[in-house]
């Protein structure tokens, strides 16, 4: 027997232009459902969104909700009014007559998210804001809770809390996020919205990939069925019939129709698979090996009350070249110092940092300062106001780069106040990855991305020679960019791993499950030092980190993501060799170039092409290979 139904939407019709956003879009929400809505940006899931809260008008369709039914919703911007305090604003839609019975959550909830209930909302920064909406949408307890990107801001701990806390919620969960990880953990089914359809998944999240490639591979499979079908009315409509037979005019009509509607449904399927597909930044020129060098630094900050807050404390380490570097820890805790040291904007106030000249920085800055809200999407990447620009070498059209990054070339001169967070996001990157520098610097590039869009960021990331360096919370992204992680954990203490999230998390609850007793052997002690020489880096010479050899055995199972990409990849390999094999074919044709020319290039382009692809997957099956079985 199904849970009770909390809400029905059928056959709703939501236009906003002449294209419509959704028609007859059909769903219901269960008690106790724990959604993830999943689409492409644009896709409507906003819209999708206030439909559930009844704020979005509907053109035509019906809308049927329990008696009684609330609805919580945090959005992604919170506008603070002034005079407000925290503790107010999140008590704002509870009666009188129930806050102190809820008054206990409020102390709960704003602890583990790290803000103050008595301060005043527009003295918040817009994390804090965050954090007070998502404790407001907490404590509220609303039968259906919408989350809107609820990861945005939080720290890695933050968000292990909050998925304990959304795991043992009674009500109902639907929430849009671009955290692969957090999703898998919290959800038990899928909406999908794919050109304007509601797709629905009765499985998690952490099942989505494999779920919709086959929903798009079967769809290509009757989209080939239909064209052949197509192709055979077209022949026999080649022809000729008699135009005075009305049956055969009608006939004529329908392959017309046909063919236009199979391409419609090709276009609409190409744009669904598209994705954002640019070269691999270029080999980077470095001359040393040591980039970068901290010496003995400190660094302290004097807090309101006029203590001292310690960020650094006798910190050394070196930055090797082509290093790729993955910075975690709470709000506060020294990563955003740490940069600011790197890149030259801060100076130490004890010890030495030392940059190679030669050292060049593309700095991702979460806060998007760089972008003028009035400068259009042409001007940010050709300040000048060239149509053309150099990407990795080579001059580019700016609207043909811009499509390159999923965005319609005709919104060239929209001005950035006209994008969401997620576009701006992609305009950035659009930006740094046309030339990196010799060290990538990206301050939370994740945030409002969407999965197609994350996807295209690991795989350049993954080909960049330079030097890497990656502030994030986004634990599945981590694991699929970095190779050593820097875990900046207040007063000054840092934590260096090899490897990726999972290895340092590893490395954290294989330290709270073997705690020291009073009593050490001395031989403890020695591994302790040593220990606390990679980690803390409280000696006074530099260190260079290695990966320690025992230690790179305890990975013996892969992620997920990984796990679903090994058994992809065989299926891939055969694949192209069946295509490298198709085109050494026809390319042995002696006749093939002075029949068709162009044909015989496009061949050409495609095999090596292919060959390049097949290296690729081969060269990536191996890799996971010595994962899975180190």
């Amino acid at each position: 027997m199904p849970p009770p139904l909390l809400l029905q939407i059928k056959d709703a019709h939501v236009r906003y232009t002449e294209t419509p956003v959704f028609e007859n879009l059909s769903f219901n929400v269960h008690e106790g459902t724990r959604i993830a809505l999943v689409g492409k940006n644009g896709a409507g899931k906003t819209t999708l969104m206030n439909i559930i809260t009844g704020t979005q008008d509907m053109m035509e369709g019906d809308r049927w909700e329990a008696p009684g039914l609330t609805v919580g919703y945090l959005k992604q911007d919170i506008i603070p009014l002034e005079g407000v305090r925290v503790f107010d604003y999140i008590f704002e839609e509870i009666k009188d007559e129930d806050k102190e019975l809820y008054a206990y959550k409020v102390d709960i909830v704003t602890e583990a998210l790290q803000i103050d209930p008595k301060a005043y909302m527009t003295t918040l920064s817009g994390g804090q804001l965050r954090r007070a909406g998502l404790a407001r949408a907490l404590v509220e307890e609303p039968d259906i809770l919408l989350l809107d990107e609820p990861t945005n801001h939080l720290d890695l701990d933050v968000i292990e809390w909050l998925e304990g806390y959304l795991n043992s919620y009674r009500g109902t969960l639907l929430v849009i996020s671009h955290d692969r990880t957090f999703l898998s953990n919290i959800t038990n089914q899928v909406f999908w919205l794919d050109r304007g359809r509601l797709r629905v998944s009765p499985r998690g999240f952490k099942y989505f990939e494999e779920w919709s490639e086959e929903l798009l591979e079967q769809e290509a499979r009757e989209l080939k069925n239909r064209k052949q079908a197509v192709g055979l009315e077209v022949a026999w409509a080649s022809r000729g019939v008699k135009a005075r037979v009305k049956r055969n005019v009608r006939r004529l009509e329908q392959v017309k129709e046909m063919r236009a509607q199979l391409e419609a449904d090709e276009a609409a399927y190409r744009r669904a698979t598209q994705k954002i597909n640019i070269k691999a930044p270029k080999e980077v020129d470095q001359h040393s090996k040591v980039v970068a060098e901290f010496y003995n630094v400190h660094k302290n900050f004097t807090n309101e009350d006029g203590g001292t807050i310690s960020i650094l404390n006798k910190f050394s380490t070196r930055i090797q070249r082509g290093e790729r570097i993955g910075i975690i820890g709470k709000n506060g805790s020294g990563k955003t110092t740490f940069l600011k040291l790197l890149i030259g904007e801060l100076e130490a106030d004890q010890g030495r940092v030392k940059v190679r000249k030669e050292l060049e920085f593309s700095y991702f800055d979460q806060k998007r300062s760089d972008l003028d809200p009035t400068d259009s999407l042409k001007k940010v990447l050709s300040p000048t106001g060239n149509d053309y620009i150099n990407v990795m070498g080579k001059e580019r059209h700016v609207c043909g780069y811009l499509k390159d990054f999923m965005f319609d070339p005709s919104r060239a001169q929209d001005k950035v106040s006209q994008l969401s967070g997620g576009q701006k996001n992609r305009l950035m990157l659009a930006r740094i990855l046309a030339n990196p520098k010799s060290c990538l610097i990206l301050d939370e590039p994740t945030n409002d991305l969407d999965m197609d869009t994350l996807d295209m960021l690991e795989e350049i990331l993954s080909n960049y020679k330079g030097t890497l360096i990656v502030v994030s919370h986004d634990r599945d992204f981590l694991d699929q960019t970095v190779t050593k992680i820097m875990a900046f954990e207040g007063d000054g203490k840092v934590e260096i791993q090899i490897g990726g999230y999972s290895d340092y998390l590893a490395k954290k609850q294989a330290q709270s499950e073997q705690k020291p007793t009073h009593k050490k052997t001395e031989p403890q002690k020695k591994t302790n030092k040593a220990d606390s020489k990679t980690s803390h880096n409280q000696n006074n010479e530099p260190a260079t980190y290695t990966a320690p050899g025992p230690a790179k055995k305890t990975r013996t199972r892969l992620t997920y993501k990984l796990e679903h990409e090994y058994k992809k990849l065989p299926e891939k390999i055969k694949k192209v060799e069946q295509e490298i094999s198709a085109l050494n074919n026809q390319l042995a044709d002696p006749d093939f170039y002075s029949r068709d020319a162009d044909g015989f290039h496009e061949a050409v382009k495609a095999l090596e092409e292919a060959k390049l692809k097949l290296d690729r997957y081969e060269t990536r099956w191996l890799e996971l290979e010595d994962m899975k079985t180190a």
